[in-house]
């Protein structure tokens, strides 16, 4: 009797463990795609200096389609920052025209000038699920993925740091 339960025991445990095996299967390419996503988003943020809401809401919706992030769209985000100290952050997320920071002072404007660093962080929640014994098991994981960009373009209504110290100082 005690050799017939070791084996069911046994058997219980190796069915959990394959159903955990195969739902960390789907972890890995989720995570794949939550990185390759917040590159792209890093690819437009360093050519604009910014997050402009069309592509915010372009990428969001992409990804709320996608296999496994569509079980829990609403918890997907997308966070730009840039980053004036260490303690002080402010977001790099605005208007698709630019032309509507012209008159802002230069703290209000998402953008910042060529050169500065700019903070990309997309967030999702993967759902673990299993069902055992008709019972449905589930915890969320939230996991996020965050990398940092240097802005390339050039604005004009923006102080450019080295051109000030070389007419300022007289060194050239």
């Amino acid at each position: 009797m005690r050799a017939f339960a070791k084996s069911i025991l046994i058997s219980i445990l190796v069915t959990v463990a394959i159903i955990v095996f195969t739902n960390f299967i789907y972890f890995f390419p989720w995570y794949t795609t939550l990185i390759v996503e917040t590159f792209h988003v890093s690819q437009k943020v360093a050519s604009d200096n910014y997050l402009k809401k069309d592509y915010r809401d372009e990428v969001l919706e992409e990804l709320q389609k996608r296999p496994i992030f569509n079980q829990r769209p609403d918890d997907i985000q997308i966070s730009v920052r840039k980053v004036k100290d260490d303690d002080d952050e402010h977001s790099a997320e605005g208007d698709t025209d630019a032309k509507v920071y012209e008159n802002l002072d230069d703290d209000s404007k998402p953008y910042r000038q060529r050169g500065k660093p700019v903070t990309i962080t997309l967030s999702a929640v993967y759902p673990f699920k299993m069902k055992l014994w008709g019972k449905e098991i589930e915890q969320e994981f939230p996991v996020s993925f965050t990398m940092k960009t240097i802005g390339l373009k050039h604005y004009k209504d923006l102080p450019y740091d080295e051109y000030q110290r070389e007419y300022t100082t007289g060194d050239e």
